[in-house]
Order: C-alpha cells, then structure tokens, then sequence
C-alpha cells in the first residue's frame, strides 16, 4: 500500500500510481469586426434555412434545462450555489449528477469555484478575457486524502482568473481539460500537500506566471503561452506552446515541439447579446500560441436554433430524427441511454456536449458513428458502455472510408469512454477511427480498474483506440487498462503527440496477457505493413498487483523501418509489480526491480 503521508515536492521525487488500491443552420460567419473571413475548412451544411426549419417536426434551440446553470455579476450568492453544487460532487466519482456552471461575461470578485466530478465551468464570452473571475477555480484532493490521481472528469473553459493569492491550484488526472484560459498569476497542477498526481491536458491557453507541476507525472499542453514552466517527472510534453522549455528528452524529461501540426479549437457555447450562439474555431496548420490572442477569433458561428437541445430522457430515436431533419446536437448535463446508434450523416455536424453529457449503450450497440463526411466535430461528452457487450463504442467512419477529408477534417475532442466503474460495461473495442484526416484532440479511453463491475472478464475490453484510417493525428491520447492492444494503429502517416497509458492492473497470470510468443501486449502497436507513422512523447506503465511477477516484453511496438519514428518513449514499473524487458520492440533497457525508475529512448530507430 501506498503511504498515507504526502510526498515531497521536490521535482525529483514523483510517487507511484495506485488506484486499485486507493480507492475503489449554416454557419453565419462571425462579424467581420470580430473575425474577419471564416475559414472554408469550418463551414457545416445548412441546418438553419427558413425552408429547413418549415418542415421540421422537432425545434431548435430552446431552454438549457436545470444542470445549465448561468450566473451574471448581479446574481445573489453565486459562491452558496457553487459550494451546494461541489459539496454534491467532490466525491461522486460514479454518480449521475451533471452540472454546467456558465459565467455571462463580465467581472466577478471573490468567487472561489471547486470543482468536483462531472462538473464543467466556462465563460459565456467570445473571448476569455470577457469574463473575468477575480478568484479561483479550484481542483483539489481534500476528498481523497490529497491523492489527486482520481480527479477526472472535469474542466474548465473560456475564462480570465485572477488568482487570490496569485496561483490558481488545478490538481487533476486524466479527462479534465483546462481550455482557452487565461490565469492571470501561475498555476499550480499539484494537491495541497504536494500528494500523486498523474494527468493532465492543457490548450489555447496562456498562463501569465509560472506553471509548477510538482508531482504531476506526465502532462500536455499544446497551442498556448505560459510564463515558465517549473519541472518535469517523467514525461512533459508541449507544441505550439510559447515560453515552453527546449527540448531535452530524456533528462529532463521534456518533449518540445515548436508547433502543432494540424489544430482546430474545440467548439464553445457564447453569448451574443441575449442569444445563444456556437462558436466553431477555424483549423489552423503549424499552430503556436492561443488562437485567441490577437482579440480576433477566427471561424464561425451558429445560432442555438440551429440546434436541437437534448434533455436526459430523450431517445436515440429522437436524437436521430433532430440530425436527419438537419439540425446539431447539443447535449445538455445528464445520463443519455441509447438502444440504438446515434448516427451523424451529414457534413459539418457538431455535437457538443455540456457538463460531461453522458451516452449509455443499452443493448450492445454502438453509441455514437459518424459517416465519411467533412468536417463533423465531437466535442465534450462521455460514453460510458452498457452491460452487454458493444463491439465498438463510438466509431468515425465506416470500414474502408477512404475520402480525402484534408481541408476539413472530424475533429474529436475531450470525448471520452469508460468501460466499467460505473456498473457493469463490455465492449471489444472502444474507439475506432476510419476517416482520413481525423484529428483525436485529447481523449482517455478507460477500462476501469476500480469502482463498480471491475474484473478482468467482468469488465472485459480488448481493444483502447484502433486507428485504420490514413492521416490521422491524435494530440493528447490518454489510454488505460485494455486486456490486449491499448492502441491499434493500422493506417499510414499517423502522428500522436502525448501518450500515456497503464497496462491492466488486474491480469490474473502471465498466461492472461500471453500474445503468441510475445510476453503481453503492447500498449502502442503499429502494424507490421505500416510505413510511416511518427509519434512524439509517449509513455507506458505497469502495475500487476494481482501477480507481480508479470512480465511485459514492451510497451511499444512498430515495424523497423526509416518511416516508423518514435522520439521521447519510456516505460515504467511501479514499485516493482510486473516488469518490461524494452521500452519498444527489442530496444530499451529493462525496468529497475522495486525501483519506480522510468527506462526511456530518446530516439528510435
């Protein structure tokens, strides 16, 4: 078992992760003043046109229910709603409750917004700075013991914070995003008390002071600017992100690219006057910096009519008939039980969802797919597998797409799954990505190693992310726990920036894991006819308690050729239960015995 005390803070001494023993329309163009010209890349198909809407029999737009909840400057005891709201969720780890906390722009003083699980706080402004908190929106480990490696499912979005005393403290794990934010002070990515800490995604945000991760194992931070950064643990990965420290993998441990090769910002609600509007950022290629620095967001908007607004209750059935009479979907806070697959046919679809919205597959179908079409962007909900097994979870594209979707890729953003922990779920593969040009921006594929429904058939899970189709690029891949591959790639040209996985915890023996004559699994597996593929800072970690004396032969594993690039891989035992004997393919040293000392390879081949 893990110490009771918390770690020190030294940068130089991270502890080990333990959970299983730790706890159980047409898109209107933005006003030129605000946007200029809307990239062609951004536009979706009509869905809002008089005609379109004449013959609709479901409407658009509408009330945003009660788990919506929207404060202005004037509105009385915003801190006693937002006390209520986390002293429910601070530790609900697989509750039902959702919440959306929305802020109009404006300033707000004294406000101290703790977030607890499935909570999502963000500002009602075209730009972060339009809505400014003097104060702090706070992620701490009080509930756990100052353990911060269970705070997941949580984030915040579009604001300014002025810190009260000068650091915003945001101390998560894995699916909780900290997106175009702007902290005016440092922040501070560790628990009070300096405890475990193991995740992290930061984007299109810039951050005026220092960022002192402390014990934070592994983080990624992409298209923003930070004031300084204070240390790395074992894997810290950056691009596109001013003021980010060189590139010096393996020690200190960080991975720095001058830039992102392919982005386009998540899709945000805002407010335009009295209306509801979605915002949908314009892709950018070699992108550095916010997308927003400049007071002039680039892309387009929709109005909210444009728009059916979901409500927990509403079917498949339903959802299916708003996409085919041409509207999006905005999903609303609250648990979704599909019995048949929510399908996206039309190009430039979005569906977004507020407050860790949440699709449950009742019957072994799959949630969520998306045709071979331009532009659909997925943004922001949860899908959680149902008690019979579902061969796929979400799927974009079918099998064999093959269209060249470059100018305007799908985008898949803090869409994230869970197989287990919440009840009973089964599903051979979680996520598959078949469309050309996808872009995956930060996703954790989970099979659950604790709460509810866990076991190594009971929550059974072969498969993380399986990427077939061609040019695909994943920036910010959390994948844990997968009884084989955590991730599958089979297309060609596929970049990842940032991976971190763990194996499962739970193998029974040596013979569970066996893969032919291989000893397990790879966490990361290219297949063996791929030519090119390229990834960027990844790591891999084992914890087999229930028979330490596993052995994995490699997190990694890729065809040997030129094309084939990996730079900054390690892996890791975790206090010595199980071991690797490479890092990738036969390349590596072995991992230390009890020692949780990261083996790594700068380079390979």
């Amino acid at each position: 078992m893990p110490p009771s005390s918390p770690h020190s803070p030294l940068p130089d001494h991270p502890g080990p992760r333990r959970r299983s023993l730790l706890g159980a329309a047409a898109a209107a163009p933005v006003l030129a003043s605000l946007a200029g010209a809307g990239s062609a890349s951004a536009a979706p198909a009509p869905a809002s046109d008089g005609a379109a809407a004449g013959r609709r029999a479901l409407p658009g737009g509408g009330d945003l229910g009660p788990n919506v909840i929207v404060f202005d400057p004037s509105t009385p005891n915003i801190q006693g709603r937002l006390d209520e709201i986390f002293k429910q969720q601070e530790s609900a780890q697989f509750g039902t409750g959702r919440y959306a906390l929305l802020f109009k722009p404006g300033t707000y003083h004294g406000l101290n917004a703790q977030l607890g699980f499935y909570t999502s706080v963000a500002g009602l402004g075209l730009l972060p700075d339009d809505t400014t908190i003097n104060g702090d929106v706070t992620v701490d480990a009080g509930w756990f013991d100052g353990n911060a490696t269970q705070n997941f499912w949580r984030s915040a979005e579009n604001l300014a914070l002025v810190p009260v005393n000068g650091t915003n403290r945001w101390a998560v794990s894995q699916a909780a995003p900290f997106r175009r934010m702007h902290v005016r002070g440092g922040l501070n990515l560790a628990p009070d008390g300096y405890g475990w800490a193991s995740g992290g995604y930061i984007a299109d945000s810039r951050i005026d002071g220092q960022v002192g991760p402390y014990s934070q194992q592994q983080w990624y931070t992409r298209d923003s600017s930070v004031g300084g950064w204070l240390n790395a643990v074992w894997n810290m990965v950056f691009s596109g992100v001013e003021g980010a420290p060189a590139q010096s993998f393996p020690e200190p441990p960080y991975t720095t690219l001058e830039s992102t090769p392919v982005s386009r910002e998540k899709p945000f609600l805002y407010l335009e006057g009295d209306e509801y509007r979605v915002f949908l950022p314009e892709k950018r290629t070699d992108a550095r910096g916010v997308s927003w620095g400049h007071g002039t967001p680039r892309g387009t908007s929709l109005p909210l009519s444009g728009f059916y607004v979901a409500k927990p209750g509403d079917s498949a059935a339903v959802l299916n008939q708003a996409l085919e009479e041409g509207l999006h979907l905005l999903l609303t806070p609250g648990v979704y039980h599909v019995d048949q697959t929510v399908d996206v046919r039309r190009a430039g679809t979005v569906v977004l969802g507020l407050g860790y919205a949440t699709l449950v597959p009742d019957n072994g179908v799959t949630a969520l797919r998306v045709a071979d079409v331009d532009g659909v962007r997925l943004a922001g909900f949860l899908v959680d597998a149902g008690p019979v097994n579902s061969a796929t979870l979400v799927e974009v594209g079918p099998e064999g797409a093959s269209a060249d979707h470059s100018a305007n890729p799908t985008t898949v953003q803090d869409v994230f799954v869970r197989i287990g922990g919440a009840g009973p779920g089964r599903a051979t593969t979680s996520l598959v990505v078949n469309s050309r040009h996808t872009i995956v921006d930060h996703t954790w594929v989970w099979r659950a190693d604790h709460g509810e429904g866990v076991g190594w058939e009971t929550n059974r899970a072969d498969y993380g992310v399986v990427v077939n189709g061609d040019d695909v690029l994943i920036t910010g891949l959390f994948v844990e726990h997968f009884n084989k591959y955590d991730v599958q790639w089979n297309g060609e040209r596929g970049r990842t920036v940032f991976f971190q996985n763990e194996k499962a915890y739970d193998a029974p023996g040596q013979a569970a894991i066996q893969n032919g004559s291989v000893k397990g699994y790879a966490a990361y597996k290219v297949a063996d006819d791929v030519t090119e593929h390229e990834g960027w800072g990844l790591g891999s970690y084992c914890y087999y308690n229930v028979d330490p004396s596993i052995v994995q032969h490699h997190g990694f594993a890729a065809p040997n050729r030129s094309g084939v690039r990996f730079h900054g891989l390690l892996v890791v035992s975790l206090g010595g239960n199980g071991q690797y004997e490479c890092v990738i393919n036969d390349t590596g040293s072995p991992t230390s015995g009890t020692d949780t000392v990261p083996s790594k390879v700068a380079q390979y081949p």
